[in-house]
């Protein structure tokens, strides 16, 4: 009997034990987005709610944000593992922080385009870029399509903006007041937020950047030194949970919105689901995208929009594309291969 009890005593311990090994294993990740959760944060929550990372031993806690510009610093300052956020907002840090210990590295391209564009209500008379000449712009000073308006204009010849600064839960509120000619935005943030402020999508005119001459990089995945140097291998298999995940959310963006809605119940799911469909098609699985290979760069295009932010966002410093970007963590090409055909 005594033996027994003690060989049963031995199982536990020693399930105990295993059980410990394998949670002393798994690698906490906290991750920062650059918004709120909207539809394009399916892409992080889908392979959080399938269990792709957790498969991958590690434990990912995703939490909204507020803008590229805090990611990046919140991952600069060690509060969190890593993010996603504007390649640009991560350039500019780079350039004014030197001499900073702690600067985040792009990991893996998400959005190969930058979703941002100029929008205007068609009764304006706004057309092309050249319609802009003289007119009045609003935007939040932090926007990434506001920042990046230097390289637009440059590009487009456009002289005489004056800007309005605004909230940006004003911005789209401000163009249907009369109160600015124009705005700049993410598409699929601001064009869906018209509509949901009654303006009918046929009656806004949309200038994406990409179509008028800036061919820069949108989000990326982003990680910080000490990650990357001390655990390698987690930034690894997180990038290839994460592909794995996208490859279910551009083949079922309906059904991964729900585990944004798990996230934040008051979502619209049709609005949401919309969003996320309209950020696959122009940013995601764009003709550049497809060409470059999902989660890949250009090195000639890194280092032309390095120059460009150098010089529209005045930086201290210039910007050194190959400090910003490291593509050695990214899975084998099978894995990468996540983009449907056109």
């Amino acid at each position: 009997m005594k033996k027994r009890v003690i060989l049963k005593t031995a199982a536990v311990l020693a399930a105990a034990l295993a059980f410990t090994g394998a949670q002393a294993q798994t690698t906490p990740i906290k991750f920062q987005l650059d918004w709120r959760f909207e539809g394009p944060a399916a892409l992080f929550l889908t392979p959080v709610a399938k269990g792709y990372f957790k498969d991958a031993k590690l434990d990912v806690a995703v939490d909204a944000g507020n803008g590229s510009g805090g990611a990046v610093t919140r991952v600069a300052s060690g509060a969190y593992d890593m993010g996603f956020a504007d390649l640009a907002a991560l350039m500019e840090f780079h350039a004014n922080n030197p001499d900073a210990p702690n600067k985040p590295v792009a990991v893996m391209m998400v959005y190969n385009d930058t979703p941002a564009s100029v929008m205007a209500l068609k009764k304006s008379g706004i057309k092309t870029p050249a319609d802009l000449n003289g007119k009045k712009l609003g935007a939040p000073v932090f926007d990434a399509g506001r920042r990046a308006f230097p390289i637009f204009a440059k590009a487009n010849a456009i002289n005489g903006v004056q800007w309005t600064a605004m909230d940006p839960p004003l911005r789209e509120t401000m163009l249907v007041r009369g109160d600015v000619d124009a705005i700049t935005g993410f598409t699929f943030t601001s064009l869906l937020n018209l509509e949901a402020r009654g303006v009918k999508v046929e009656d806004v005119v949309v200038l994406p950047y990409p179509q008028y001459g800036v061919k820069l990089y949108g989000n990326a995945i982003i990680a910080s030194p000490k990650l990357l140097k001390d655990n390698p291998a987690a930034v690894k298999a997180f990038l290839v949970a994460f592909a794995k995940g996208m490859k279910d959310v551009i083949g079922n963006p309906a059904a991964a919105i729900q585990d944004v809605k798990a996230r934040d119940g008051i979502i619209n799911v049709a609005l949401e689901t919309r969003r996320l469909q309209l950020a696959i098609d122009t940013v995601i699985n764009s003709a550049n995208a497809r060409a470059e290979g999902f989660g890949q760069v250009s090195g000639p295009r890194l280092s032309l929009m390095a120059s460009q932010v150098s010089d529209a966002y005045a930086t201290k410093s210039r910007v050194n594309p190959d400090a910003v970007w490291s593509g050695a963590y990214l899975p084998t090409k099978a894995e990468l291969n996540v983009l449907p055909k056109k």
